[in-house]
């Protein structure tokens, strides 16, 4: 589902417009929908390189992508490594995010012996006045802050950002990029990459934005812990916006189903959430606060930021395979970026008269011949060829990229048609 919220006043083109990506969480498979419909944006509008925009940000999965982009490795790359796992830069290994915290667990269990002791000795001198609550408080803290080891998130990504040119350092990348954590002990969204926030590696920053509570345990920089930056703001558009931003593209994986108009377009769907217990309820109420918390902070973009266009890219309400997939599950990565692409491709059909006024407003345009082409694949364009040299392999990639950066500058250069009419804002 595209939702557009239009600038409420025009844009003075003294100068080329500035954009921006935001790109929000999503666990595992909330990445690669955003791997899926960044592709398909990179390849139906022209002009737009998503590897030489202003300004980044990004949160947990999508921090991971937002800096991948910002560090010049176009969604081609991005799904060789994390898709097709064909890519001769990185060796993705899915296993590697789910190994279990071993730290985490003989930290935790080494405070037992203490808390056994402290307990005993108050029920030793106080053995009516002590309730299960009690015991609750004082043995959950000896619980896991987090199942998984997060450090492999930190060492894959050090790695892909140290080789061929690129930069795990904010400072030297060239590129605005902000990675957003929430500081646990204060509660308040921390933007790594800003001044005073840049000298912490940009892998290390991720790590943190990626530390969901009960899944990773809580990353420590500086003194400080760090969990995922989606606790206090869903998409952080705002971090864009204020840096300048004319048009900032965003992505949401995450939003909740309407079971009954996915019945009525005729998708298999429960006619209740009820029936799929816990797990179901709890993913509908999560789903439904981001929404919620995307919505109210998109409400203030026309005062706050007149001359702005904000265009996000999510799942329709009806989305029955988004909803109902796994969203810890690297199994099905491939399946949901498809889905995510072809969907990103059938809301920019039936929106493009909306999409192409806006973004003609901004220098861009859309590509006619990819939207009326038959039926695309993710992987179309892909995949490496075979019987190829790594040095030949890269060779074709600088030649990729030079003819990239040629095509963005002659679009960039050509004066944007006038739009027909001005672009209503949809919610």
């Amino acid at each position: 589902m595209l939702v557009l919220h239009t600038a409420s006043r025009a844009r003075k083109r003294r100068r080329p417009a500035r954009i921006g990506l935001a790109v929000a969480g999503g666990g595992p498979i909330g990445g690669m929908y955003e791997l899926g419909a960044l592709r398909a944006l990179e390849q139906a509008v022209e002009g737009l390189d998503l590897r030489a925009l202003d300004v980044y940000v990004g949160i947990s999965a999508g921090a991971l992508l937002a800096a991948g982009l910002a560090n010049r490795i176009g969604t081609a790359e991005l799904c060789r490594i994390f898709i097709s796992g064909d890519s001769d830069q990185a060796r993705f290994r899915p296993d590697d995010f789910l190994r279990p915290a071993y730290a985490e667990y003989l930290r935790r269990a080494a405070a037992l012996p203490r808390a056994l002791f402290g307990w005993f000795g108050d029920v030793a001198r106080h053995p009516f006045t002590l309730d299960t609550s009690d015991a609750w408080l004082r043995f959950g803290s000896l619980l896991p802050t987090g199942l998984f080891d997060n450090g492999a998130i930190r060492r894959f990504l050090a790695e892909l950002f140290r080789s061929h040119g690129r930069s795990d350092d904010f400072r030297t990348l060239g590129r605005r990029l902000y990675v957003i954590a929430t500081d646990l002990d204060s509660g308040e969204a921390v933007r790594f990459g800003a001044p005073g926030r840049d000298e912490v590696p940009i892998s290390l920053a991720i790590e943190a934005s990626a530390a969901l509570p009960g899944l990773y345990p809580p990353v420590r920089i500086d003194g400080r812990h760090y969990v995922d930056g989606a606790l206090r703001h869903t998409l952080h558009a705002s971090v864009a916006l204020e840096a300048g931003a004319d048009l900032v593209l965003g992505v949401n994986p995450l939003v909740p189903i309407d079971t009954a108009r996915a019945q009525a377009s005729g998708k298999r769907a429960p006619s209740s959430l009820l029936d799929g217990g816990l797990p179901a309820v709890l993913s509908q109420t999560f789903r439904a606060l981001l929404q919620s918390r995307a919505r109210a902070g998109a409400s203030r973009y026309p005062q706050r930021y007149a001359h702005a266009d904000v265009a996000l890219f999510e799942p329709s309400p009806d989305d029955v395979e988004m909803f109902f997939t796994n969203v810890f599950s690297f199994a099905r990565r491939r399946r949901v970026a498809e889905h995510a692409y072809r969907s990103t491709l059938d809301d920019l059909r039936a929106r493009r008269e909306e999409i192409g006024a806006l973004l003609a407003r901004h220098g861009l345009r859309l590509r006619e011949e990819i939207l009326d082409a038959p039926p695309r694949s993710l992987l179309d364009e892909v995949r490496q060829p075979t019987g190829r040299t790594r040095t030949t392999r890269r060779l074709d990639g600088v030649l990729d990229e030079l003819r990239d950066r040629l095509s963005s500058r002659s679009a960039r250069a050509r004066p944007a048609p006038r739009p027909r009419r001005r672009a209503a804002a949809k919610t």
